[in-house]
């Protein structure tokens, strides 16, 4: 870890990994108190795989595949939105057949783009060491946009996560507030797509949010742990796969995971002796 530190302070791409993984952070520890409160995981991951889709297309044709990313994650969660709501008899079904459809599309886009097919790697599981400083702008923007959102509609959004049937009976607009909350989780994913890829987005996003669940109760202090949890894994693995030159998106995933893990052991134990 001494290695990761001195070289923090010379070298400007370690310092604009950091900061994308305290960005990130912050986004994974507001969204995904919601995912794990609500549990719907499963939805997030088929946001998750069908950002792919959108940015092979993007690079097919030209565009920035962030925009591509952007875009197919707005659509994707309006759509599994849509099929939740309209068919929950075969949602799950559904919901695989488009994520594995986004995936599908996403890999033979980026194929047939010459040049790109070495970045398939990075979209998948990501590569913080390259993000650059356009990427955290637009990381920058989507947690201040993530912030705001959350601010202004945190209520409605209660009311959402833990009871849709009495927020209709007191005239909330639910499905209006349940598909801008997916379309937040989809510009989540986005911001945590360039720290540790498309596979494991989802335990980020998850797994911080899941640990502060396992000390607090009240969601806004389940959000700032996250965070804070979150903030931790990501340096933790930063410093830990500088040294040894390991991937340091699977290396945060490994101390999330750790993490989780030992504090329900922990719970786990207490419950034990209390019985």
């Amino acid at each position: 870890m001494d290695e990761f530190f001195s070289a923090l302070m010379q070298y400007n791409f370690l310092q604009s990994a950091l900061l994308a993984g305290l960005l990130a952070s912050i986004g994974c520890g507001l969204m995904g108190v919601y995912v794990v409160v609500k549990r719907i995981a499963f939805l997030a991951g088929g946001i998750a795989h069908c950002v792919l889709g959108g940015m092979g297309a993007a690079l097919y044709f030209g565009f920035d595949p962030w925009l591509g990313a952007l875009l197919a994650a707005v659509v994707a969660a309006l759509l599994l939105g849509w099929v939740r709501m309209r068919w929950r008899v075969q949602e799950d079904l559904l919901i695989s057949a488009l994520w594995s459809m986004g995936m599908a599309l996403g890999i033979l886009f980026i194929l047939k783009t010459p040049g790109y097919q070495a970045d398939l790697m990075s979209y998948l599981f990501g590569n913080i060491l390259l993000v650059s400083q356009e990427n955290l702008w637009f990381m920058a923007a989507l947690d201040a946009l993530l912030i705001l959102t959350i601010i202004a509609y945190h209520r409605q959004f209660l009311a959402v996560v833990f009871d849709e049937e009495f927020a209709r009976l007191r005239g909330l607009p639910v499905q209006f507030f349940y598909l801008l909350l997916l379309v937040l989780i989809a510009l989540t994913v986005v911001l945590l797509i360039q720290v540790v890829g498309l596979i494991l987005v989802l335990a980020l996003l998850t797994l911080p949010a899941a640990t502060a669940g396992h000390y607090v109760r009240s969601l806004g202090a389940m959000m700032a742990l996250a965070v804070g949890i979150g903030a931790l894994v990501t340096v933790l693995g930063l410093a830990f796969s500088y040294g040894p030159d390991l991937p340091a998106g699977p290396t945060i995933i490994l101390f999330a995971g750790a993490l989780y893990l030992a504090s329900a052991v922990r719970l786990g134990l207490q419950h034990l002796r209390r019985s």
